[in-house]
């Protein structure tokens, strides 16, 4: 009887909108029309005594199928219903379910139906927990003993933390803006603790209130056609234009006390990645991967799953005809429904042998901003890319609009901004005397194309031992509009270099070693800004912005772009930019096609 009332009402398919394939299109699939059945609160014991509950979703017709494992940290309760919270983050059943794979939605210990106690997120147990939940999909009657992986964050992050141990039965993953060392990635940016990032997920997914929530498959259904009817086209524009004011409402909530007491040890304790409670990732291990994999990049997301792409693509083992990165545009969506399609294809294509036209993708597929395509590449970095070096050049006084150039500036010089910890009061008319933000332009004169690793090297002193610096690169229309490419961050006594971690695409510090600034002694910074795939034309310029407070420099999540504001900088202070050879942007520009 209640299998059969979980699935009275059919789950309504959301209109994918979003980006689902990265340029192509696929010349047949391997399956399709096989409707959706739901096998609700299957329990995979992982120990004696504990189990996971997870909701199981097959092919309607009859058969063996491939298994997709998802395993995260969250309620599953209402992932299904097409509401717009931040953890919608494993597709939508019948897309996949429709072609022939079943979808296993697993919860990790202690949360909703799941028992056992839990450990803090992404830990070996979760890990072990896992590749049982793997092995148990695979010995199913409705499973032909293959399984792979798909989603977002941290459905996303649990597949190369699992791959590297090798489970028999997983074939491929497809994963979705991942970390893989979260001391770096996840609890600091640029050496200063996430702090919005993590009251907002804390928040947003681990109150009692959802540890605790129950919703029955057949209400989860109903709400879909809700949320999924034809109104969705007015009202998830709406929600989007509000979505800082949805994420603030998350921050002010109280999660479960265990999850707070993990918080307070990443914010105020996990100063090293000796001291901190969070596992290390698999950033040192992704050698051990040698099975297919696909992993998705979004372009806008800027102080969170901002370099894991790169790192698992240029350091796992798999082979280099099997393996794909897909630097997908910035754009944001709740749920989050991307990259099913693309999956899809790629699954077909590895499990199946389909001639479906993915061996011929690119290994590498990116979004170039201004020519609004994607282009492909054998690599990332861009093999025949040539680095472009743009000095910081003086242009009058702080306030002006500054110069790139490619010659270092002869005279020297400095300019000045004002570093302002966040919700400080200030005078009215303070920017007019102590400017917070400076600001430095090209004009672009001929065709350019910027694809890669992008760096900033600043020749830097404070009047404090330590601040903040962020940077911003952005293209200006020669209509005036304009578009945010590359933004990155650092703490100045965070500056000491940990080059055993560096990647193509990002340079690493050893922020758990400080070195206190003299005030006025001015120190060499190299830090990363995230890869912005840009095409230039005449009448563009090429914009850099200083500043040292994220919020100055961030743009509304409705633009697609996420980045969270930051409690940096710790001092009221005067920064200095000084000006010569040690003061410069790199860049990478690509051969013209």
């Amino acid at each position: 009887m209640s299998e059969w009332l979980d699935n009275l009402i059919p789950l309504k398919v959301p209109p994918l909108e979003h980006e689902q394939l990265a340029g192509w299109r696929p010349t047949r699939k391997a399956a399709e029309g096989l409707g959706c059945r739901l096998l609700a609160d299957q329990r995979i014991e992982v120990e004696p005594g504990v189990s996971l509950s997870a909701d199981v979703y097959i092919p309607r017709t009859p058969g063996r199928y491939p298994a997709i494992v998802q395993c995260a940290a969250y309620t599953r309760e209402l992932h299904t219903a097409g509401v717009p919270t931040g953890s919608n983050e494993i597709g939508c059943p019948p897309v996949f379910t429709g072609r022939g794979y079943a979808q296993v939605v697993a919860t990790r210990r202690g949360m909703g139906r799941s028992n056992g106690e839990a450990g803090v997120f992404l830990n070996p147990q979760d890990v072990d927990d896992i590749e049982r939940c793997i092995a148990w999909a695979a010995a199913q009657p409705w499973c032909d003993g293959r399984v792979v992986m798909f989603g977002t964050s941290y459905y996303g992050m649990t597949q190369p933390l699992v791959a590297v141990r090798r489970p028999e039965a997983l074939k491929a993953f497809f994963c979705n803006e991942i970390c893989t060392d979260y001391f770096r990635h996840l609890l600091n940016f640029g050496g200063v603790f996430n702090l919005f990032f993590c009251n907002l997920w804390m928040g947003a997914n681990f109150t009692p209130a959802l540890f605790s929530l129950r919703v029955p498959p057949i209400v989860r259904a109903l709400l879909s056609h809700v949320t999924n009817s034809p109104l969705k086209r007015f009202w998830q524009p709406f929600l989007m234009k509000r979505a800082d004011a949805l994420f603030c409402s998350f921050m002010a909530k109280t999660p479960a006390k265990p999850v707070r007491e993990w918080y307070a040890n990443w914010m105020l304790d996990a100063k090293s990645r000796e001291t901190s409670t969070l596992a290390p990732g698999p950033s040192k291990e992704l050698g051990r991967i040698d099975i297919p994999f696909v992993v998705v990049q979004n372009l806008g997301y800027f102080n969170l799953h901002q370099y894991g792409a790169y790192d698992l693509f240029q350091n796992a083992a798999t082979p280099s005809d099997r393996k794909w990165m897909i630097l997908a545009p910035p754009r944001y969506e709740l749920p989050v429904y991307a990259w099913q399609y693309e999956a899809l294809a790629f699954f077909d294509h590895v499990l199946h042998g389909a001639d479906n036209g993915y061996p011929g993708q690119p290994p590498v597929r990116y979004w170039l901003e201004g020519a609004e395509r994607f282009e492909g590449a054998a690599n990332f970095p861009v093999p025949g890319a040539v680095a472009r070096r743009f000095f910081l050049a003086p242009n009058g006084p702080d306030t002006a609009t500054h110069l790139l150039t490619e010659t270092a500036p002869e005279n020297g010089g400095e300019s000045r901004w004002a570093a302002v910890p966040l919700g400080l009061p200030l005078l009215g008319g303070f920017d007019e005397v102590a400017n917070q933000i400076l600001t430095f332009e090209l004009p672009i004169e001929r065709a350019t194309r910027l694809a890669g690793p992008v760096s900033l090297h600043l020749s830097f002193s404070s009047n404090e031992i330590d601040s903040y610096v962020v940077a911003r690169v952005g293209r200006v229309a020669a209509d005036g509009g304009y578009h945010l490419l590359s933004l990155g961050a650092m703490s100045p006594a965070r500056r000491l270099r940990d080059s055993a971690r560096d990647t193509a695409c990002e340079i690493v510090h050893d922020t758990s070693a400080p070195m206190p600034l003299e005030p006025g002694v001015p120190v060499d910074l190299a830090f990363s800004l995230t890869p912005g795939p840009t095409e230039l034309r005449p009448g563009d310029r090429l914009r850099l912005d200083l500043a040292s407070r994220l919020d100055l420099l961030r743009s509304n999540v409705s633009n697609g772009y996420v980045h969270f504001d930051l409690p940096g900088p710790p001092y009221l202070a005067r920064n200095t930019l000084h000006y010569g050879a040690g003061s410069y942007l790199t860049l990478q520009e690509t051969p013209a096609i």
